[in-house]
């Protein structure tokens, strides 16, 4: 299974900052670097034309991704960018229910779902978020908590529709708390849900299940070296161009 690392920039950076950061970090990588890893960036939304633009025409060994995408298609929903849209810029990725989103603005597994399918619908890839918080651990249903998110957020979704995408496992008590999950903990969450996949028919060949939440290069070894774990979700770190790059070579 080739590994992935992908930089979530959140709400930073202006477009000509990051291109400057993107250029950064494909300065510094190796020219075959792409054989053995996927590197994806995921800016904010209004530096993703010019993000991709600098992609397409140096022909970079990075690709791209949405931070998140509306559940509706066309129509009167001001401040929305749909699937459609985000195809039209040659988008191969989109990241869905990062727990801000679900906190901050309340998104549901539901609307999730809706949104999955969207994108199933124009093929651009999914990296479905799922995570527990500090109270469901305490409580010990953190594998609970975690499978009953992908149940709803797959619920409906036809099996042969999907045939890839990417689970990315963030605690949400890790995300910028620099509090980083067990490597054993975060494969075990890993296991049990690619085993509720598996056990329900889905074809998970081209499934990659990463890791997200505080990561940065004194981790990123130490989680990589699981078995279950095929990538990682970086957020603060990914906005350092020298980190981000020790992270990718420390996940190789």
């Amino acid at each position: 299974m080739k590994k992935i690392i992908i930089g979530n920039w959140k709400m930073n950076l202006d477009h000509l900052q990051a291109i400057q950061l993107l250029q950064k970090i494909n300065y510094s990588l190796s020219e075959n670097i792409h054989e053995d890893i996927d590197i994806v960036v995921a800016p904010s939304h209004t530096s993703l034309r010019s993000v991709q633009t600098v992609i397409d025409t140096d022909n970079l060994s990075i690709q791209s991704s949405a931070q998140d995408v509306s559940e509706y298609n066309l129509g009167s929903y001001t401040g929305e960018t749909s699937s459609l849209q985000l195809n039209k810029l040659n988008i191969d990725y989109c990241i869905l229910g990062h727990s801000e989103r679900r906190s901050l603005f309340l998104e549901t597994d539901e609307v999730i779902n809706t949104k999955l399918k969207n994108l199933l619908k124009i093929n651009i890839t999914p990296i479905i978020c799922i995570g527990e918080t500090e109270e469901d651990r305490n409580q010990s249903i953190q594998i609970d908590k975690c499978l009953s998110q992908i149940r709803r957020i797959f619920k409906g979704v036809r099996k042969d529709a999907i045939n890839e995408c990417i689970i990315a496992y963030e605690p949400i008590w890790a995300i910028g708390t620099g509090i980083v999950a067990q490597p054993e903990n975060a494969s075990e969450i890993l296991e049990e849900v690619k085993k509720y996949l598996l056990n329900n028919n889905f074809l998970i060949e081209k499934f990659r299940f990463v890791y997200g939440g505080s990561v940065t290069k004194s981790n990123a070894k130490d989680l990589m070296n699981e078995e279950s774990i095929n990538g990682l979700l970086v957020g603060g770190a990914s906005l350092d161009p020298d980190e981000f790059i020790d992270i990718i070579k420390l996940s190789l």
